[in-house]
């Protein structure tokens, strides 16, 4: 469950109405394709394998879209989601959901020819007890990135995985 938790804020949908400029739209679009990831799940007793694949496509209303899998051990993630530039909020947006049950919003921070998504929620683990899940995911160069962290507030535990992707 606490995978199928950190794995939930992975990048994925947008719901305002962008206008957005060519330089937005261009660099968006440098996404469009197939893409597959592997990472390790660091901090328990042993790493543990992960593998994701994501395709990101072009979207109506100046969006693109990605749906994607993620596997560790016995467990399968799904995600799909809206990434865009509104030109009203002079930001870049993205709207998430997944199969283990999270939706929610980032803001993309710009940095030059890069854009990097922060998340960060707390939640209760199987066991009631406080954990803080945090997600960055980051548009760059043609690669993305995805970092994950999960801190058990009880133990102080910090379990994290970095899974740079490739086309």
């Amino acid at each position: 469950m606490i995978l199928v938790t950190l794995l939930a804020f992975a990048p994925q949908v947008v719901t305002a109405p962008a206008q957005a400029g060519e330089v937005e739209l261009a660099l968006l679009s440098n996404y469009i394709g197939q893409w597959r990831g592997e990472g390790a799940l660091v901090g328990g007793d042993k790493p543990e394998a992960f593998r994701c694949r994501l395709n990101v496509a072009k979207g109506n209303q100046q969006r693109i879209n990605y749906t994607g899998r993620c596997t560790l051990v016995d467990t399968t993630l799904s995600i799909s989601g809206t990434i865009a530039y509104n030109d009203s909020t002079r930001r870049y947006e993205a709207a998430m959901s997944s199969n283990a049950g999270f939706t929610g919003m980032a803001i993309g921070q710009n940095r030059g020819k890069s854009i990097s998504f922060d998340l960060s929620e707390n939640q209760r683990d199987r066991g009631g007890s406080d954990v803080r899940i945090g997600s960055n995911i980051v548009l760059a160069d043609n690669n993305i990135v995805v970092n994950f962290e999960v801190e058990f507030n009880n133990s102080g535990d910090v379990l994290t995985a970095k899974v740079p992707f490739a086309r």
